[in-house]
């Protein structure tokens, strides 16, 4: 999943980046808020951490504007100050969760993956297609009960494709949730991932179809047949 990060302390940018990079999630920062506008439209993201003390455009003008798009993108508040009229404030502005400062990382994620299952329709963290396996709490694959090892890319890859599992996802689409800004996006090299794949889906019940000119399909045997 690709997120947008905007946060103005770059020390606490930089390491929320990485930390949330490590959990395999493809990340994108900025640090104003007047760049928000120019990085959704640069990417496809899952979900926004917004920070609220931002320079420029604050924080609760951004999610203002953002709302008033009609854009419907999960958002995480992150601000110094959780009062109680602030909270009510962001929420009726379209805020979907708040996290107040200073934090643990692990509540971060956690309200992550809430957000993000409630983006799909999803209330369970375990994900199936076949005997392919997608825990969003773990962030783990597992194929036949035994854990799946994945590069972040490849990972990235099939974690779109299983999200969306019996519909069809564009190669653009794929190509947008690995790639951060400051990645040189390669859309042929999606075919090299799906290949890897496919290797490593090799005698399970799960397969990698290609829908010439549309995209992929991740569908196990009944689907296919």
């Amino acid at each position: 999943m690709r997120l947008l990060l905007v946060e103005d302390n770059r020390e606490l940018a930089d390491w929320l980046s990485k930390t949330l990079r490590q959990a395999s999630y493809v990340v994108d920062v900025v640090h104003d808020g007047e760049d928000v506008e120019h990085a959704l439209a640069a990417g496809d993201h899952a979900l926004i951490i917004l920070d609220l003390a931002l320079p420029r455009m604050g924080g609760m003008e951004v999610l203002k504007r953002l709302r008033a798009r009609g854009n419907p993108v999960p958002v995480i508040v992150l601000t110094a100050n959780a009062s109680l009229d602030g909270r009510v404030k962001g929420l009726n502005e379209g805020a979907d969760d708040y996290l107040a400062k200073p934090f643990q990382i692990e509540e971060l994620e956690a309200r992550i993956r809430v957000q993000l299952r409630r983006a799909n329709d999803r209330t369970a963290p375990l994900i199936s297609c076949g005997d392919l396996v997608f825990d969003t709490n773990t962030r783990l694959f597992s194929l036949g009960g035994e854990t799946l090892s994945l590069t972040p890319r490849e990972h990235a890859v099939l974690e779109q494709l299983v999200v969306k599992a019996g519909r069809t996802v564009s190669k653009a689409a794929l190509s947008a949730a690995i790639y951060d800004f400051e990645t040189d996006a390669d859309p042929s090299a999606i075919e090299i991932y799906v290949h890897r794949l496919r290797k490593k889906l090799e005698g399970s019940h799960v397969q990698i179809a290609t829908l010439r000119g549309l995209g992929y399909l991740l569908r196990h045997e009944d689907q296919a047949q």
